[in-house]
């Protein structure tokens, strides 16, 4: 199934982009996939159309990622200000409900939105993430994020991937990785092959104080909403203790430990797209 794109501007005037699957019908409920911190739309290819049999997806590139404008004002790459960009899409898009699959940084805001927005999303999926940030994972972020640079070559492109996500993604084919460097790389207008998010972003997570925000608060205003958890079983990021006090919180919790993977899953899994789809029929 094709993607159409949709484009809008933001109310601080950046032109954003989304790629919408329309689904089997124009009353299909709603599914918003939201990428991660450095990534972009493209995270998606395999499960947008896969679950868009059922349900209009709509997949957008967050601000500063994907081919969404770059904000010149640094300052604006914080959850608020995607939220805010997020709800003018739904808006524009006549979403009132949404479920939501949100990666790492994606599900940080899918739960808040779940909590600003009572009655706006019905269920959630968090691809590795949780209330509380392995300060482990959160210093390897901080270490790489937005200083990768620019490279002539698709295979330098994949040396330099491979260098930052090798240990998440063991065992991975050089087909496969040649898939997922043409995801997270774009060439410039000069040839040069570039990570495909605004490097600025990495500035604005160095600068940020030293450890990740408390999250339980929010976390247990949860309490009622269908949410399923995928831990890469190698994760960083999403600890085994984050997750069982999760469960412990919410004893209807769902969860998938996916063998092989560590910070993040990447939504192809067989047993990931199985308890996404039984998750979304509910």
């Amino acid at each position: 199934m094709e993607a159409a794109e949709y484009w809008y501007t933001s109310s601080d005037g950046l032109k954003l982009f989304s790629a919408v699957f329309p689904g089997p019908s124009p009353s299909s409920p709603t599914v918003l996939c939201l990428h991660g911190l450095l990534r972009n739309s493209r995270d998606f290819e395999e499960l947008a159309p896969h679950i868009a049999t059922r349900f209009r997806v709509v997949v957008p590139d967050i601000r500063g990622r994907g081919l969404s404008d770059r904000d010149p004002n640094s300052d604006n790459y914080q959850l608020s200000v995607y939220i805010a960009d997020l709800l003018q899409l739904l808006r524009g898009l006549a979403a009132p409900h949404v479920a939501i699959i949100g990666t790492s940084m994606g599900g940080l805001i899918a739960m808040l939105m779940a909590t600003m927005h009572p009655g706006l999303v019905s269920r959630i999926v968090l691809n590795d993430v949780g209330p509380e940030i392995d300060p482990t994972g959160l210093e390897r972020i901080r270490n790489y994020a937005g200083r990768s640079v620019p490279v002539h070559t698709w295979e330098e492109a994949i040396v330099q991937l491979r260098g930052i996500f090798g240990a998440a993604w063991p065992g991975l084919t050089a087909e496969r990785w040649q898939q997922l460097v043409r995801r997270a790389y774009r060439a410039d207008i000069t040839g040069l092959l570039r990570a495909d998010a605004d490097p600025a972003i990495g500035d604005v997570i160095r600068n940020s104080s030293g450890a990740a925000p408390d999250l339980w608060p929010l976390w247990r205003t949860l309490i009622n909403t269908p949410i399923l958890v995928l831990r890469g079983a190698l994760s960083d990021v999403l600890s085994e203790k984050t997750l069982a006090r999760m469960q412990q919180d919410k004893p209807d919790l769902r969860t998938v430990i996916v063998s092989s993977r560590g910070h993040v899953p990447l939504l192809d899994e067989p047993e990931v797209l199985s308890a996404i789809d039984t998750f979304l029929a509910d």
